[in-house]
């Protein structure tokens, strides 16, 4: 598989996790930009203009579902591809989705769903530039919409 590239803003409360997170899309060839929180996440989104943003759902200060709701509330970032990387309920998986994520990972992970997660959301938010944040439709464990069931988790 060819090497990836766009940057991503890796937002997680977990410093081996974002290190975790960080090492494997960069080993294939993607920038990282790493936030402690969802309130960390939207100071410095505007200033890296990330491809794509993975959160974690359980983080101090804002969690990843309000963050990913602030993102979709906001114009500038309402298209963002945003990736729910979490160990978590299904409750808060689909509070994430209703929220405007388009895809979740659930912790643990294997570093190459991790990597094909990411390329595939890079690759669609590029694709789907000027598309409607309503287009989208609901998946776990890859991009909204191409999973068959939450049983899959």
């Amino acid at each position: 598989m060819p090497r990836a590239s766009g940057r991503v803003l890796v937002v997680d409360d977990n410093k081996v996790i974002r290190q975790l997170i960080r090492v494997n899309l960069e080993l294939e060839g993607f920038e990282v930009v790493t936030a402690g929180d969802g309130a960390e996440c939207l100071e410095v989104v505007h200033q890296v203009r990330p491809d794509a943003v993975t959160l974690d759902v359980v983080m101090p200060r804002l969690d990843g579902v309000r963050t990913a709701a602030r993102l979709r509330a906001d114009p500038r970032t309402r298209d963002l591809p945003i990736a729910i990387v979490s160990a978590c309920t299904q409750h808060e998986v689909d509070a994430g989705f209703d929220a405007g994520a388009d895809a979740f990972l659930s912790k643990p992970f294997e570093p190459a769903e991790l990597v094909t997660l990411v390329r595939q959301l890079v690759e669609r938010g590029v694709a789907r530039a000027g598309v409607s944040p309503s287009a989208r439709t609901r998946g776990v464990l890859g991009l909204a919409g191409e999973s068959e069931s939450p049983a899959q988790a």
